[in-house]
């Protein structure tokens, strides 16, 4: 330093022992300086005190020389205490010399600095909260000091800080905000731990309400939760429970919309799993469940957001226990908010409730978003969904349906889903349609390929749910189209008539207009007919699923939607099947969930007695699809009481090709015959003379048997009868009709034989075609 420079008032003496090596006398040199602010002051003279801190901080503090800073740096404190209350006139002045000592390479040096600035600031006290930024961002860097000397002196000074800050009404939350933004994102655990602790001792100030700029800090304070330290995790969990604790107390004043897409992002965890993303994970998700209560219809424009966050939460294992309680809770919550008027077209609300002006976010939202953006960068996180934010003017809410759809389907197109994540999108799709049908049927074409394709899961839960919400599409009076036109392969010409529909001697076919058509028959939309026609073509394509889940398929939508509409509009379909064998099949299949389910006990009551217009027309229906399989209509004509038919029937067996398959049939039959649905059947058999073809029809099959098990069941069934002699007929056409089925108006059993025969004759082709097929593989038919 130049000795020979003017350091007036500072005397030569002060300025040596200034610049020396020696603490001691630098302390000495302090000692001096103070007495003579002290007599600018008593003199009212600013210049002078001016000057004298211009010269310690340019000639000493920000010197070249390492010990001429240490003496401009005690040379400051000790101008501060001179001043006293005054202090505070000339606080620039004093601190910022001392910050830039903060970056000085000398650990010694920052010590100085740091002790220095905290005899400045408890002098000053209260006076220093205007200059709290550059305060705050000097010692954040102190914080993560790697000077252990440095780090307990830079302590000393923030715990001084925050008691001045504590017993203060003055603080200017509005300008710290964007500082401690964008110092929450580092990664350092002492800057980490630094702002975490003032975060706390803000929040716990009354006067301070830090709850208005969350959504300027919870992104950051997730990411420090998901620090790898133990202590700073445990900090952080402290003061998002008491932001929660807050948010509870006060939600009138919580921005929701803003904070949402924060929880979104950390409600999903990146493929790398650690137990701090475990953490995280649950924290926000239950953040996302307090808020849904608390913010009630409010979320609902967010809900694609929220679904996207919970639904693959909802197939975690024990592991995660938490927080798939937590996800549940949400999941049921979101669920509840929808309710019928969410299903009305209001386009003047939404047009007011679009935010105002050209759509371009404001520099908050946009600074928001960015940071957004480089928190999903850091974690890994893709494909997720963000909550748009809402208008502060928005004066309805609308239910985002077209976003929810969109989540829900891609979960269910998504292989690597789990099972309860899909049970909960097919619950989600069957509360929406219920509560929303109007708006759901928008989104039925696009949705309903993949709910067929859902009937293939391999959970029996799933298939139920998936049922559920398949018999809704089918009978939603929300779902009739003013045309047919729902399936590609199916004749435009070809009229499909819907269960019980016979109505003044003709049928009722399914137009723009469906009604109910009888008391114990529910109305059916267009969409129950596609969903008939491709469930049995995926039966076609798909054997093992018809093997498989057939019959337990079957027999749920038979519960749903009315066994008659089943059976009636699979009968009506199978009549234009094209591949016979699987006709065959699925009769089998058809007659024989008939026969021995409960869920069929009222339709088999209904066929059992004919005794209507209804009726007849259904066994009429059944009867002509039944036809693809012999033993099958001989079993609906036992069931309905048609003996003299199945006797009938039974005698045109022996022009049919008798095959291992088909005499498998007819012994299942004989065990059906033993079962408890053919209670009243064998009970007939004690009446002999009024069911004679009953008898004889027995005994057609009897006929029909080698000797097996099932030939000796029915020989010893038959063998109850008694007296045989009353087997034989009267063949005079002028006796009495004992077969009280020939009585029945309704029906034209010579026109059910002659399709009977029509029927069979295509089936005897086809086999005749693939025999030929095999013994002549080269040739082309």
């Amino acid at each position: 330093m130049n000795t020979e420079k003017d350091f007036s008032p500072l005397t030569p003496n002060i300025v040596r022992a200034l610049n020396d090596k020696l603490y001691e006398k630098r302390k000495v040199a302090a000692l001096e300086i103070e007495k003579l602010v002290r007599e600018f002051v008593a003199q009212n003279n600013s210049a002078q005190i001016r000057h004298v801190i211009q010269i310690l901080a340019t000639e000493f503090a920000l010197s070249q020389h390492p010990h001429s800073r240490k003496g401009g740096l005690i040379g400051l404190a000790a101008c501060s205490i001179a001043l006293g209350k005054d202090s505070g006139l000339y606080l620039k002045e004093l601190i910022d010399p001392v910050l830039t000592c903060f970056n000085d390479s000398d650990s010694r040096l920052r010590y100085y600095a740091c002790e220095a600035l905290y005899n400045i600031v408890k002098v000053a006290r209260g006076a220093v909260l205007p200059h709290f930024n550059v305060l705050f961002d000097g010692l954040s860097k102190l914080a993560a000091d790697p000077d252990p000397n440095v780090k307990s002196g830079s302590e000393l000074l923030d715990r001084l800080l925050k008691d001045i800050v504590t017993e203060s009404n003055k603080f200017d939350l509005v300008a710290f905000v964007p500082l401690l933004r964008e110092r929450i994102y580092s990664n350092n655990q002492y800057a980490r731990q630094f702002i975490i602790s003032w975060i706390h001792v803000l929040e716990s100030v009354p006067d301070i309400n830090l709850l208005d700029y969350l959504p300027e800090i919870l992104d950051g304070l997730f990411q420090i939760l998901g620090d790898s330290s133990k202590e700073i995790r445990r900090m952080c969990e402290l003061v998002l429970g008491e932001f929660l604790k807050e948010i509870k107390k006060n939600p009138s004043s919580v921005k929701f919309a803003e904070m949402a897409n924060i929880l979104v992002i950390h409600c999903q965890v990146s493929d790398e799993s650690k137990s701090t993303n475990d953490l995280i994970q649950l924290t926000s998700m239950t953040w996302m469940r307090e808020f849904i209560q608390l913010a009630g219809r409010v979320v609902l424009p967010y809900s694609s957001g929220i679904l996207t966050a919970v639904l693959p939460c909802l197939s975690y294992d024990d592991r995660k226990k938490s927080t798939k309680e937590a996800a549940s809770a949400c999941n049921h919550s979101l669920m509840k908010l929808v309710t019928p008027e969410d299903d009305e077209e209001d386009e003047e609300s939404q047009t007011k409730s679009s935010p105002p002006g050209d759509g371009t976010p404001s520099k908050k939202e946009g600074d928001l978003n960015d940071s957004l953006n480089e928190s999903q960068e850091s974690v890994g996180f893709s494909n997720i969904s963000f909550f748009t934010p809402a208008s502060s003017e928005r004066s309805a809410v609308t239910l985002d349906l077209d976003g929810i759809v969109q989540v829900l389907d891609r979960h269910l197109h998504d292989s690597s889903t789990g099972m309860m994540t899909r049970i909960a999108v097919l619950k989600w799709l069957y509360h929406l349609y219920i509560k929303t049908p109007r708006k759901m049927f928008k989104h039925t074409d696009s949705l309903f390929p993949m709910l067929l394709k859902t009937l293939s899961d391999e959970s029996d839960e799933v298939i139920l749910k998936d049922l559920e919400v398949l018999a809704e599409i089918a009978s939603s009076p929300a779902g009739q189209t003013d045309t047919f036109g729902l399936c590609d392969n199916l004749d435009s010409k070809t009229e499909l008539h819907i269960p019980g529909g016979v109505r003044d001697g003709q049928p009722v076919v399914v137009g723009s207009k469906v009604t109910d058509l009888s008391p114990s028959t529910p109305s059916m939309n267009s969409y129950f007919y596609k969903f008939m026609i491709n469930l049995l073509k995926r039966f076609s394509l798909e054997r093992k699923l018809l093997e498989m889940r057939g019959a337990f398929i079957i027999r749920q939508l038979c519960l749903l939607l009315h066994a008659e509409n089943i059976f009636h509009s699979m009968a009506d379909i199978l009549l234009k099947e094209e591949d016979l064998k699987f006709a065959s099949t699925m009769v089998q299949t058809l007659n024989t969930i008939l026969l021995t389910s409960a869920e069929l006990f009222q339709l088999r009551n209904q066929l059992k007695d004919l005794r209507t217009q209804e009726s007849c027309a259904l066994f009429c229906c059944l009867y002509r699809s039944w036809c693809h399989n012999p033993v099958a209509t001989v079993s609906l004509c036992f069931l309905t009481q048609n003996y003299r038919h199945a006797y009938d029937l039974i005698q045109k067996f022996g022009d049919l090709e008798v095959t291992v398959d088909f005499l498998m049939e007819v012994d299942k039959l004989v065990q059906l015959i033993e079962s408890p649905i053919f209670t009243y059947l064998r009970l007939q058999l004690l009446d002999v003379e009024h069911n004679p073809y009953l008898i004889k029809a027995l005994y057609g099959l009897l006929m029909l048997l080698p000797q097996s098990q099932a030939f000796q069941l029915l020989s010893h069934r038959l063998s109850c009868v008694p007296n045989p002699e009353l087997m034989r007929t009267v063949e005079d056409p002028k006796a009495p009709v004992k077969d009280k089925r020939l009585a029945q108006p309704h029906i034209d059993y010579c026109e059910l034989l002659q399709h009977f025969d029509r029927v069979q004759s295509k089936h005897l082709e086809v086999r005749h075609q693939r025999a030929g097929r095999s013994e002549h593989p080269d040739r082309k038919l």
